[in-house]
């Protein structure tokens, strides 16, 4: 059997595409961590998005979260899930933990610069 194969994202078929994105190797699925850059930061970098990463300052534009803000704490790059400052829900038994939010229903509003090849990387695109 295949573990993964690049022909599965050209399928129609919703069964293959969650397939494709079940058994992408790590690679891959970090391409599926990209957001939205605002505006201001589109302008500034010519780019329309770029993955994100801990220390990014994120707006969450989907779901009960929507319209909030806050620095992304933690990036989970096999579950293609992020963790966001403040975005929490209380269990049945009283305790807060942390909400997972997908990539995809954030924009990023500040990109954290202390990374040297992300500096290289965005002015080599700009």
């Amino acid at each position: 059997m295949i573990k993964f194969s690049t022909t599965w994202k050209s399928s129609n078929k919703p069964k293959k595409q969650r397939k494709y994105r079940t058994n992408a190797p790590l690679h891959i699925k970090g391409k599926f961590l990209h957001a939205h850059l605002s505006e201001q930061l589109s302008k500034r970098y010519g780019r329309r998005t770029i993955r994100v990463r801990k220390g990014d300052k994120v707006k969450i534009m989907t779901g009960q979260f929507k319209e909030k803000s806050g620095k992304v704490e933690q990036v989970m790059t096999k579950e293609g899930k992020l963790f966001v400052t403040g975005i929490e829900i209380q269990k049945k038994d009283g305790t807060k933990t942390k909400y997972p939010i997908a990539a995809s229903n954030v924009m990023i509003t500040d990109l954290d610069l202390n990374d040297k090849k992300r500096q290289e990387k965005l002015k080599r695109k700009a």
